[in-house]
Order: C-alpha cells, then structure tokens, then sequence
C-alpha cells in the first residue's frame, strides 16, 4: 500500500538513495535539503520521471517554519537524515552541531507530530554512540553502554531520547537505526565513511591515495542500498528499538585500499602518514537484532560494493 514519506536530508548521499528506493514503490514523497551538502543531482533521475510523485522542498531544518510545513504536508512516515555528518565540526564548534542535529531535530519532531505522523526513522551513528568499544566487545551490540567521545555522537544518543520521550507522550512510534560507516554510488568525499569515494577518485586519475596510520584501523563498511532497505523495512517495523546497522565484519583500511586497487587496476601502494587525532581504532556492528526485528541482512560484499562505486566514479569523470 502507497504511504505518504518525508525524507529530511534526501539530497544526500543516503537520502536520494531512500527516495529512489520509496518512488519505485510507488509512494509519494516529499524532500526537505537546504542543499548544504546535499545536490539536487542526486535527485535529477526522480524529478524527471512524471510518474514519480515527489516534491521538493529547499529548507534548513533549524528554520522553524520546516515546523508548519511538515505539518502541511501531512506525512505518515519521516524518516529524518537531515544532520550535521562530520565528526571534526562538531568538536570544533559543537554549538552548531547541536544547534542542526538536536533542535533542527525537534523542529522535524514537532512538525511530525503536528502533522499526527504514525512514526520516524532516524539515522543515528553506530560508529559514534558507543564511543571506543573493547575489542573483546567487537562487533558491538545495543546492549553495550552508549559513551559517545564527540559532540556528534552525543547528540545522536541524545535524540533518540528525544524520540523516545515522544512516544511516550505523544503516542508517535520510532526506529533508530544505528549506522555503520555507509559507502556507496553519489558519496561525499568528505562524510562519513569518505574515504571509499576518496579512494576511487584517485584511483582512477591515478593519483597516489594517502592512508592516515598503519592502515591496519578497522571499520564496518555497508552498502548503501542495504542500508536503504532496512530504512525501508523500519517504516513499518521495530517500534521503539535502536537497532545497528551494518556487516558485523572488521575490514581493515589498508585491506580496502588493496581491494579497490586490484577493481581499478592500479599496482601503486599507498602513501602513508600520520594518524589522525581521536580517530577509532576498531569498530563492528552486530546487526543480529535487526534481522530478528526487520528481518534485515546486508548482501552487498566489499568486493561488489566498491566495485559499484568505481563504476560510478568512472562513469562521473568519464561521461
């Protein structure tokens, strides 16, 4: 059945993705991006197609007239995007971070409720929330105490208090998906999970790729159209559930260079330099409870996903 959606942030790298994903299925959707980081782009295939119905909307969250509009469009389901994505601005000036991603988030809140939305889905950080976990802890799971180290990941955990207060007293349902670090087709080279679209780039201009430490620091790659499909799937599942999403599995950078070098046909070994400061060592999710809640499991391999984003990449300098 056509549900009527509202994707914040969905000029993004993920959002478009979720749009794409939403119109094929025939549900209508409307998009709220003031464009700061997202690109109309992104957007170019599903605005021309007229049996598409989609509306776009130019706005910043924090602008309290997104309130009204959410509430004018009478959406039955949110799926909130929308943030301020890079670690290194939000320790740098954590004030703006929590002015978009905690009260540009309440203003969404607020006009969902207003609009009597039956729930939101929200993308949260599992590379954040849970701070530095042990690697005996790895691949994390939910249950491990929420210690966020960055201003970013605190106003992650902080939402999803937001959201459960609401269900609470506003009776609004809510998923909040914990995402690992998402790669894919359309990536900003400087989100989350950036350095899979640095990579390619360089590759393919045969510019030499620089890894920041040994290379032998870890994380959770999953593909973007999984994670749309556990979005998806959230719409109409895990009711009041923070659930990770990601591959369970460690892959080391310098194991990614070599791999996407192999799928570009590059020979050259990196460059290496010094490690970045407050950078995590490890990470993995275990996403075990989004597959009993969303019956949700990645089945995009590294191998195949990167080779997706060179094909993009390629496709974007060579039209």
């Amino acid at each position: 059945m056509a549900v009527k959606a509202l994707v914040t942030g969905g000029a993004g790298f993920i959002g478009s993705t979720l749009v794409d994903r939403l119109l094929a299925e025939g549900h209508s959707v409307d998009v709220v991006d003031n464009l700061s980081s997202g690109s109309l782009a992104n957007l170019s295939e599903a605005r021309s197609n007229r049996d598409h119905d989609l509306t776009f909307h130019q706005i910043d969250i924090c602008n309290d007239a997104v309130v009204s509009l959410i509430e004018r469009r009478s959406p039955e389901v949110v799926f909130h995007l929308a943030a301020q994505a890079d670690v290194r601005v939000s320790v740098t000036d954590p004030a703006l971070d929590a002015r978009i991603n905690v009260l540009g988030g309440i203003n969404v809140l607020e006009g969902a409720r207003r609009a009597g939305a039956r729930k939101m889905v929200f993308a949260s950080s599992g590379g954040t929330i849970y701070g530095e976990p042990d690697v005996a802890d790895l691949p994390v799971t939910e249950a491990h105490p929420l210690r966020p180290l960055s201003p970013y990941g605190i106003t992650k955990r902080v939402f999803t208090d937001y959201l459960d207060a609401y269900r609470t007293l506003h009776h609004m349902e809510y998923t909040s998906l914990a995402l690992a670090n998402v790669y894919g087709p359309r990536q900003d080279p400087h989100g989350e999970a950036g350095v899979v679209s640095i990579f390619a780039g360089r590759l393919l201009r045969k510019e030499p790729c620089t890894i920041f430490g040994n290379g032998e620091q870890t994380r959770d790659f999953v593909f973007v159209d999984d994670v749309v499909d556990a979005f998806v799937r959230a719409a109409a599942k895990g009711d009041g559930l923070l659930m990770n999403i990601g591959t369970g599995t460690e892959t080391s950078v310098i194991g990614l260079y070599r791999a996407m070098a192999a799928a570009a046909g590059v020979h050259e070994e990196p460059v290496f330099a010094p490690a970045r400061t407050g950078e995590l060592d490890r990470i993995a999710l275990d996403a075990t409870r989004a597959k009993i809640q969303l019956g949700w499991e990645p089945w995009t391999s590294i191998e195949e996903g990167t080779r997706a984003v060179i094909d993009w990449e390629r496709g974007r300098l060579d039209p």
